[in-house]
């Protein structure tokens, strides 16, 4: 069953909104904000109906007799509108998809319901979806890109206004009600009118830490409850109730966090940084456990005497009151009667004391032993299951199964750590620390040692009971800072919890004893070692391979590490359990989307089949971003793309920047993104319980020449077109992003290197599409596939065979087309015009340009489409109606840009144009729903 897009129903709700603003303006500003408004967008609207250049001129000249003020407030409303246009859209399709559940039992496409139904068919029997849920794992990692252009304050105001909007949508509501729900919602956009969505200041490790937090108890305690809730549901009424009842879904979905923990590239977090972090995120657990034991204690008014209790139960009772004695006299008193208030009592009381000896912590004061807090969270999880068994022993099995089912799954989810926070830190890092080390400790200049010989080194080294002895004033101070986060990672994990850390994450991992170096330093601290005769391991290695060069060694790498005897010994012990990490953007970035993606993919069957040989399981984690030009995309969809038998039950992925607030701001959005990302992850892995299809090695031989053709066209323009790094300096916005404030990490990473290889990935992305050439997702597409079909007209026909039958093909162009939609060579051309030399932006911009519409019409060819999107007309009417506000801003920036660059860049704090910029970027970001 579906039901109908109806872009109706759509634009009544945005003309709500819309209407609800204008008179907000209309009260609230200057009288000339509106019409200047409705100025542009009719101009720019006349310009593009036919390309009339008089019309492109009035359009200026209507931006030039602007002051200021009045263009802070024009940039303002469209950024506004934007906001209020998503506003709408999330809740048109959030009830499309409730109408969908109402009517066919959660129907709609790729819902869990849907998913199970299309297992079931293919002949996926109960034994064997069994065998699926025991594998599964999905991880989305939450890191502090820099890329979210909004502000908290701001996030909360658009929430806001989305309850609001919501409950308007309910036809019962009406009269005196209806008028009460239309004032509050004028006000709370009057509210965000009043709002400054630029930050003041730059954001610190601190900000992005709680930035990371606020999303648990907004939303996603609830909706990890609720696709828990959801699944089990669709499984009784897809596989019947029977059937169902001798399932057992394992609590597979975690999160993780690179918040405070992602040391490369970025000097402000610390070793001190780490630890607040693992604490902060302790405290929002906690918190949120105490406010559902709270729940518990409310509803579970049971009497001694209406039940019948099992003596384990009574048991804990009389252990409890043995263990806190005087303490819990007064706490008990009233609930003597009622035996699970009492015991909810006493856990909650616990439980408050382990969040305060976290909260000492965090206020930096001194911490006595406590043996009535909960010493772990199996402690806790003992005592939840404890009444869960007592409940259904009396007939209470159906309350059980409500908000205390909630909470075992929570706690299974979250432990006492919420995430799992990774470190990460580049690999230079760690060669210069052994080098440090050996040097002080043996006189031995690492330095000058072969793979081979550095391998074998190490290995000794780990091996050594207690580590190697130096005096750590002959350190230097980077080495004794790069020690110090393994001495972090040692105490931390005896305050929180084994689970409180992910992986150590090495950057630019280039050799097999880059790995290696982070082992010897976990090695110094007691995280790994071997001792009587046995080895341990306390902390999982994650090689980052981001580069075109790293991935294509990357079988050499990893035969390598996996052929050494210590650290197999090493991965014997943690379950021969090994991840991977991808880099999506880097390798984007230094080759381009072609060579990136396909690198990609043929680096993940590589680590599959030399690990498989092994006998060794790995997890592969995804460097995703949030954009396209940084492997971004739908995330169903990129699951699904993934090479055949690759995944195999287990995903990891990034998660960033805008990303977080567009998926997970609210609950029931948050619910349909978790659900889109779990059901990609089952249908990937279905190699697990039946044979799948494998890729056509006809299809596997074209990519690698298309790869090829569409890398070297991507260098040519990048590396080798003489003043391309001008013309990206001068035609975007890159450098004025860097004063936006929406990091902590600074935008390259060298001061004054303003090479490609500097820059990093984000702010690449996020220039690229402010000036609406969001080429690094699709440069090099076009003239590879012309090339490869030159001269042979039957090689178009294949690549259509391949675009219809091969996902990774598919996915590929369909993130292409998305891209391609984004940019508008029109208005690109106008940043073009910034350049201080006119030939090299003529020159650049010609290029581009030209490569753009090269893979419009290749990629329409193979799709057999009229026009971009045709077979997404959802995502085709969004991006239309961005284009009336979008178009005019961006030539609002190219103004501005001018405007800022006029004046002495050592005098940029007084740059009066400065903040009008800054607007306009957080606007274009609103308006393309992506940054970095």
């Amino acid at each position: 069953m579906s039901i109908s897009y109806n872009d109706t129903e759509l634009s009544r709700s945005n003309r709500l909104l819309n209407s609800v603003l204008t008179r907000v303006l209309n009260e609230q500003t200057q009288p000339d904000i509106t019409p200047a408004v409705e100025q542009l967008q009719t101009r720019f609207a006349s310009w593009t109906s036919d390309g009339n250049t008089n019309k492109l001129n009035l359009l200026r000249n209507s931006i030039e007799k602007l002051n200021l003020d009045a263009i802070s407030g024009v940039v303002r409303v469209f950024n506004h509108y934007f906001s209020l246009l998503n506003i709408a859209e999330e809740s048109y399709y959030l009830g499309i998809r409730r109408r969908q559940a109402e009517q066919g039992g959660h129907y709609w496409p790729n819902s869990f319901h849907d998913t199970l139904l299309a297992l079931k068919d293919s002949g996926v029997t109960a034994d064997k979806l069994q065998v699926l849920l025991d594998e599964l794992l999905y991880l989305p990692v939450m890191t502090a890109h820099p890329t979210e252009a909004k502000r908290r304050t701001v996030k909360n105001a658009l929430r806001n206004v989305f309850i609001t909007h919501e409950s308007l949508g309910d036809k019962r509501l009406k009269g005196y009600l209806r008028k009460e729900g239309l004032e509050r919602l004028q006000a709370q956009i009057q509210l965000l009118w009043k709002t400054d969505e630029v930050r003041g200041r730059k954001m610190t490790v601190v900000d992005e830490i709680d930035a990371g937090l606020f999303y648990f108890p907004l939303s996603l305690f609830q909706a990890t409850a609720r696709v828990y809730r959801n699944l089990e549901r669709s499984l009784v009424d897809v596989y019947g109730e029977d059937i169902a009842a001798t399932l057992r879904i394992p609590s597979f979905l975690h999160y993780g966090s690179w918040i405070g923990g992602d040391r490369d590239g970025n000097p402000n977090v610390t070793p001190e940084t780490t630890v607040l972090a693992l604490r902060l995120q302790a405290q929002t657990v906690l918190q949120e456990y105490i406010r559902r034991l709270e729940v518990l204690h409310g509803e579970y008014s049971h009497s001694y005497g209406f039940c019948e209790l099992p003596d384990d139960f009574i048991g804990s009772l009389g252990a409890d009151r043995s263990k806190l004695g005087g303490l819990i006299a007064e706490l008990e008193k009233p609930y003597l009667q009622e035996p699970y208030r009492h015991k909810l009592a006493i856990m909650k009381y616990r439980m408050e004391r382990s969040l305060t000896q976290v909260q000492q912590r965090l206020r930096g004061e001194s911490v006595l032993p406590d043996n009535y807090g909960y010493a772990n969270v199996t402690e806790f999880l003992a005592d939840l299951h404890l009444i869960d068994s007592a409940l259904r022993s009396h007939g209470d099995a159906n309350i059980a199964n409500l908000e205390l089912h909630d909470l075992i799954r929570l706690t299974e989810t979250f432990g006492f750590h919420l995430m799992q926070l990774d470190v990460r830190q580049e690999s230079t890092r760690h060669s210069d620390a052994v080098a440090d080390i050996l040097q002080a400790s043996l006189g031995l200049d690492y330095t000058a040692l072969d793979e081979n010989q550095r391998l074998a080194l190490l290995s000794e080294a780990i091996a050594t009971p207690g580590g190697l002895l130096y005096d750590s004033a002959n350190l230097s101070a980077a080495t004794r800072e790069t020690l110090a986060s393994f001495e972090v990672m040692a105490m931390m994990r005896r305050e929180i919890g084994a689970g409180c850390f992910g992986k150590y994450v090495i950057s630019m991992t280039h050799a097999a004893s880059h790995i290696m170096e982070v082992m010897l330093l976990a090695a110094q601290n007691g995280l790994v070692g071997r001792l009587g005769g046995r080895w341990y391991c306390h902390m999982g290695v994650s090689p980052l391979f981001e580069t075109i060069d790293d991935l294509n060694r990357i079988d050499n790498v990893l035969s390598q590490l996996f052929d050494t005897p210590t650290y197999r010994e090493l991965l014997s012990v943690s379950g021969n359990r090994q991840e991977i990490m991808l880099g999506y953007s880097d390798s984007c970035k230094d080759g381009g989307i072609l060579a990136s993606a396909w690198g990609l993919s043929q680096a993940q069957r590589k680590i599959i089949a030399l690990a498989e040989l092994r006998g060794i399981k790995c997890l592969l984690f995804h460097g995703r971003g949030g954009t396209v030009g940084r492997g971004g995309g739908p995330t169903h969809e990129a699951i699904l793309a993934q090479p055949p038998d690759t995944v195999r039950g287990q995903i990891k992925f990034t998660e960033q920047g805008e990303v977080l607030f567009y998926r997970y701001n609210n609950m029931e959005t948050a619910i349909y993104e978790l659900t889109m990302g779990i059901t990609g992850l089952m249908k990937a892995s279905l190699s697990l319980v039946q044979p799948v299809r494998r890729d056509e090695p006809e299809h596997l031989a074209i990519m690698d020449e298309l790869a090829h053709i569409g890398e070297q066209s991507y260098r040519d323009l990048t590396e080798r077109t003489p003043g391309f790094l001008d013309y990206f300096y001068e035609a975007t916005p890159v450098g004025e992003i860097g004063q936006l404030n929406i990091g902590s990490r600074p935008s390259h990473r060298k001061k004054q290197d303003r090479s490609k290889n500097s820059v990093r990935a984000i702010g690449w992305v996020f220039a690229w599409a402010q000036s609406r050439q969001t080429f690094p997702a699709w440069y090099g597409i076009g003239f590879s596939l012309a090339t490869w079909c030159a001269g042979k007209p039957e090689r178009l026909e294949t690549l259509q065979t391949m675009y219809r039958d091969w996902p990774f093909f598919r996915n590929l162009l369909s993130n292409a087309q998305m891209a391609l939609s984004k940019s508008d060579m029109a208005i690109a051309k106008e940043y073009a015009g910034l350049c201080v030399d006119p030939e090299t932006g003529k020159r650049v911009y010609g290029l581009i340009a030209s490569e753009h519409q090269r893979c419009v019409e290749w990629i329409l060819d193979i799709a057999n489409a009229g026009k971009l999107l045709e077979d997404n007309p959802v995502l085709a009417a969004s991006l239309h109606r961005r284009d009336a506000y979008l178009g005019p801003l961006n030539y609002l920036q190219v103004f501005l840009l001018r405007k800022v660059r006029e004046i002495d860049a050592t005098q940029s704090d007084e740059n009066p144009w400065l903040k009008p910029l800054l607007r306009s970027i957080n606007a274009i970001a609103a308006g393309m729903r992506n940054t970095g």
